[in-house]
């Protein structure tokens, strides 16, 4: 089974009971529903679980990877990795921008891509950003139904990826479809592009853990309830995507190319 269709299952799965538990511990007095309206988060006891068992995982295997990577590899060769990562995820954030009717961010996608991809090669250097001032863009299909006036559903915590929601987790499917990368791979075969979608997948997940080592040790330390803090942090950051607003002092969250 591919890589996107146990995506689409695990995200049907978390779909189903959210319609049983929304239903089951609706809040009785005004207070209390003011305040469940305001988390959205009508499957929280699925999600915390989901939470802890992600929290677990990182704190078992993701930290520690990140950390051995820091470790061992230079800075200087951490920027050219991240740097490959960022530039991947342009042809994405180019047809998404171009479907939001965003076409001079289009063509600032476009621009980064170009440059990064010859002249920084193959985006281990940010030519774009150094010498034309072109940084990235935002730009995924959850952004894209936001934009076409699609609300964003219920809180989700997803298995691995962490916080979500319905609008995003159907972007995340259709922008794991979208990526041309995945058809490349699959020139030589579904063994390559298997090999690939996991190795994409660790290199993306290991180089965003690395760079908020910090960010995410501050934020659980300084936290009487860390799902519930984690659950603010990422709405706000995804405002923050959703505006076209920096998000370079906030700890990032999942990207989906």
């Amino acid at each position: 089974m591919s890589f996107c269709r146990h995506f689409v299952l695990a995200l049907t799965l978390l779909v189903a009971p959210a319609m049983l538990v929304g239903c089951a511990d609706m809040p009785k007095s005004q207070a209390d529903k003011a305040e469940y309206d305001v988390a959205n988060d009508p499957i929280e006891p699925v999600n915390r679980a989901i939470f802890d068992v992600n929290d677990f995982l990182d704190r078992l295997l993701l930290r520690p990877l990140a950390e051995l990577y820091r470790a061992m590899i230079p800075p200087g060769i951490r920027d050219r990795v991240a740097g490959i990562v960022t530039n991947m995820r342009e042809p994405v954030i180019f047809a998404n921008n171009l479907m939001q009717g965003e076409i001079t961010r289009a063509g600032m996608t476009a621009e980064r891509f170009a440059l990064n991809t010859t002249l920084g090669v193959g985006g281990m250097w940010d030519v774009a950003g150094s010498w034309r001032g072109v940084y990235q863009q935002t730009g995924d299909f959850g952004q894209t139904l936001a934009v076409w006036g699609m609300g964003e559903g219920p809180y989700l915590v997803l298995p691995l990826y962490g916080p979500s929601n319905i609008r995003d987790g159907i972007g995340m499917g259709v922008d794991m479809v979208m990526s041309p990368w995945r058809y490349l791979a699959q020139i030589d075969g579904s063994a390559t592009e298997d090999r690939f979608n996991i190795a994409s997948f660790a290199a993306s997940g290991i180089v965003r853990r690395e760079q908020n080592i910090e960010a995410l040790d501050a934020l659980r330390e300084g936290s009487l309830d860390f799902y519930a803090q984690m659950r603010s942090v990422y709405r706000q950051y995804r405002a923050k995507q959703l505006g076209h607003q920096n998000t370079d002092s906030m700890p990032v969250f999942q990207d989906y190319q």
